[in-house]
């Protein structure tokens, strides 16, 4: 375990303090002279950055996601959409941009990913009731409703997007792209933030998961401002095949896992696999309009009580930490989030995090917990149709900006972000 996990803000300005027992809250706390309430306010780099993001602009990021229908991974579509992303963090000045390149074969039995066969159109779907939901342990409570993959290219209403979502998956080469930023003063440790591009059901993917791939280019495109620096590196991770079962994300850390903190070549400050100090995954992050009723239909409007869910994996070998890292999360929303609050659940699962969770500090962000809530029926739209960009209004694009506030309020600190004037 990293012995300073929460440690490493800008010196002379924070220093992050680690609670532990049941309040287990990381706070940054000012160590700077005594200032009034209002210069504290307008000097606080943090603060400043989060302003930075606009409503508007991710849901730009996101629209420009579904162009590509549902991105389903060994498409055309796919590989389409890659190279957007790619061009989009070079477009913000993102440096250190980089692929990784694996071999896709599913398992015999499974076509060629899920939600393509008509067993995985069945797969995962359940009655009304009570009972345990995926892994993690987290227990469903309340009404229920039906859970699965689309499979119908036909259930799609829209002629154009059926077309465009028309080739199927292949297996072979994948690829998928991450950049990064430098830390100034310790390149060799870096924090992973990620989101998967990937997605299926024959609609637009817009929220899972282009909602949390565009938080991650927003993300990227703050950080990657020249008049921004951080002391710890940022990497920012656009995962592929994660609905194949997080492919893209075990062939990162199988491929990168040994090259942690070794400089390449030796002397040269350069360190092209810092070592990683925590991974913070997004996915799903938009729809948060409460339980089903009775009759299984759940309310068109977000629920006032909306939140993020913060979760970690307590089964995890890392979970110590990782529920430090969540709490720390929760106390970065408290303070910079400007609509919806947080809470944090020990039941991270079914996400891209999950290969990470035993190597280091792991936590995923959801706009529900992902065994009780989505995996109930909280989300009609998971892996459906009608995951399209017009089926969200304003109140969910919100509370995905809420989330993109959240990681970007608690990673700017962890890494001792600045704005140099």
């Amino acid at each position: 375990m990293h012995s300073k996990l929460l440690a490493g803000v800008t010196s002379g300005m924070m220093a992050i303090v680690v609670a532990t027992g049941p309040a287990a809250l990381a706070q940054a706390q000012q160590t700077a002279p005594a200032a009034t309430p209002q210069a504290a306010e307008a000097d606080d780099p943090v603060r400043t950055l989060v302003g930075r993001l606009d409503l508007e602009k991710y849901k730009a990021t996101i629209k420009g996601l579904t162009q590509f229908g549902d991105r389903r991974q060994g498409t055309d579509r796919n590989r389409a959409a890659i190279d957007w992303i790619e061009a989009q963090l070079k477009s913000y000045g993102c440096t250190n941009i980089e692929r990784i390149k694996y071999d896709y074969q599913p398992a015999a039995g499974r076509g060629a990913g899920r939600g393509q066969g008509a067993a995985a159109a069945a797969g995962g779907q359940r009655g009304g009731g009570r009972g345990r939901a995926g892994q993690g342990g987290s227990t469903v409570f309340g009404n229920r409703t039906r859970t699965g993959v689309n499979n119908d290219p036909t259930a799609q209403p829209d002629l154009k997007l059926r077309e465009l979502n028309s080739q199927l998956s292949t297996p072979g080469l994948r690829e998928q792209v991450f950049c990064t930023k430098i830390g100034t003063t310790r390149p060799d440790e870096m924090y992973i933030v990620g989101g998967h591009m990937d997605g299926i059901g024959f609609g637009e993917a817009a929220n899972d998961d282009g909602s949390g791939t565009a938080l991650v280019m927003e993300l990227a495109r703050i950080f990657s401002s020249p008049d921004v620096q951080t002391e710890r590196s940022i990497r920012f991770a656009l995962w592929n095949n994660e609905e194949t079962g997080l492919n893209g994300a075990r062939a990162y850390v199988d491929q990168r896992k040994d090259l942690q903190g070794k400089e390449d070549p030796p002397g040269s400050r350069s360190y092209p696999e810092p070592k990683w100090l925590g991974m913070i995954q997004h996915d799903m992050m938009m729809f948060d309009h409460g339980m089903p009723s009775a009759d299984g239909k759940v309310s068109p409007e977000q629920r006032p009580e909306a939140d993020v869910n913060i979760e970690f994996q307590s089964t995890a070998k890392m979970a110590e930490a990782a529920q430090k890292l969540a709490w720390f999360f929760k106390a970065a929303n408290e303070k910079y989030a400007t609509d919806y609050p947080a809470a944090v659940g020990p039941h991270m699962t079914n996400t891209d995090s999950t290969p990470f969770m035993d190597l280091v500090p792991a936590i995923s962000l959801r706009e529900n917990e992902r065994g009780a809530q989505i995996g109930g029926g909280w989300d009609p739209h998971w892996h459906q149709v009608t995951d399209v960009f017009a089926t969200f209004s304003d109140k969910d694009f919100r509370l995905g900006l809420n989330a993109a506030q959240t990681t970007l309020s608690a990673v700017a600190q962890l890494t001792g972000a600045r704005i140099e004037k």
